[in-house]
């Protein structure tokens, strides 16, 4: 997989955190200014309440658009894509980068090594294990004409996981119930199931080495080499 990382801050970043104090900040004075006709105490300890939670929302935009950077990420199955991430979403793609690069499933396996059963039980799980880092993780907003780790995620199982597995595990669990005594090695499409599985590990690997770099991971194939 080609990578090309131009790790450009973008400054609309900043005019939205500017822009987001502002309006904040408005809304904070009027209320304040509305409140000098109270007068005392409760002025000045509305006017406090309202300066911290001003701070607050202020820090909360800040922390979420932090640090928004560019990336460009060319993949094979999906052509060069432009990646707009901040801290959260870097936190979602390091999830992704290390489920992908340390599971069995993502391992090479010849045809006289490991066992098929293992290999599609280790691809649902990671199948199971981005669903629910997805769901747990709030969506990001695509900048125009830019794409979301969220969306790479989808991509890989929608298009490369479900497919296989719909494919393989029936077939296989039939085998596995016709012959519960049988070697998993006289299964008639043992062979053609570990050619596609091949094929499905080398592009998981571009994903996962596409979740490394969104992560800002300085070398991703360094680190996964001890799997590649």
């Amino acid at each position: 997989m080609a990578v090309k990382t131009p790790r450009t801050p973008l400054p609309r970043g900043r005019i939205v955190r500017v822009a987001a104090a502002a309006v904040v900040g408005a809304l904070a004075g009027l209320v304040i200014f509305e409140l000098t006709r109270i007068g005392g105490r409760g002025l000045y300890v509305t006017a406090g309440a309202v300066a911290g939670m001003a701070g607050v929302v202020v820090i909360q935009i800040y922390n979420r658009s932090a640090r928004l950077t560019e990336v460009k990420l060319s993949l094979p199955q999906v052509s060069e894509l432009t990646f707009v991430v901040n801290n959260e979403s870097r936190d979602v793609a390091w999830k992704l980068f290390v489920e992908t690069t340390t599971r069995v499933s993502t391992q090479p396996l010849d045809d006289d090594e490991g066992l098929t059963r293992e290999a599609l039980s280790s691809l649902y799980g990671l199948f199971a294990t981005v669903r629910d880092t997805l769901k747990a993780s709030r969506p990001s907003v695509p900048a125009p004409g830019g794409r979301t780790v969220e969306q790479l995620a989808i991509t890989m199982l929608n298009q490369e996981l479900r497919p296989f597995l719909s494919k393989w595990h029936p077939r296989l669990r039939e085998y596995e119930q016709a012959h519960p005594d049988a070697p998993e090695s006289a299964w008639p499409d043992n062979v053609a199931c570990r050619a596609e599985l091949r094929q499905v590990q080398r592009r998981i690997q571009d994903y996962a080495m596409g979740f490394g770099e969104l992560a800002g991971v300085s070398d991703p194939e360094a680190m996964a080499g001890a799997g590649r």
